[in-house]
Parts: C-alpha cells; sequence; structure tokens
C-alpha cells in the first residue's frame, strides 16, 4: 500500500465524519447519509490495502 493511498482512505474518512458530524448539528439527514457513506468508503479501502499488505 502506498503512502498516497493511505492518504487517500485516511481523507475520505475524516471527511466523512466531518459531514456527519455537520449532518448532526443541522439535522441534515442527507448530509448525515453522506457522511457515514464516505466514511465507510474510507474504511473498506483501508481495509483491502491492510489484507493486500498482509499478504506480501
Amino acid at each position: 500500500m502506498g503512502i498516497s493511498d493511505k492518504i487517500e482512505n485516511s481523507k475520505d474518512q475524516l471527511a466523512g465524519k466531518a459531514k456527519s458530524a455537520a449532518g448532526d448539528a443541522t439535522d441534515d439527514e442527507n448530509l448525515q447519509a453522506e457522511g457515514k457513506a464516505q466514511e465507510t468508503k474510507g474504511d473498506l479501502k483501508a481495509a483491502g490495502e491492510k489484507v493486500k499488505d498482509a499478504f506480501k
């Protein structure tokens, strides 16, 4: 896993958390859902990269 992949995954996770928090603060369910989806995307990509690294 390259450092750029790790940065990209972390960016997705942090952006998702921020969107979710903003949605919580404004009671915007769409923003909450979008944030959770983006955070989950980052989590899944990071997990996949860890599996790849384990087999190297």
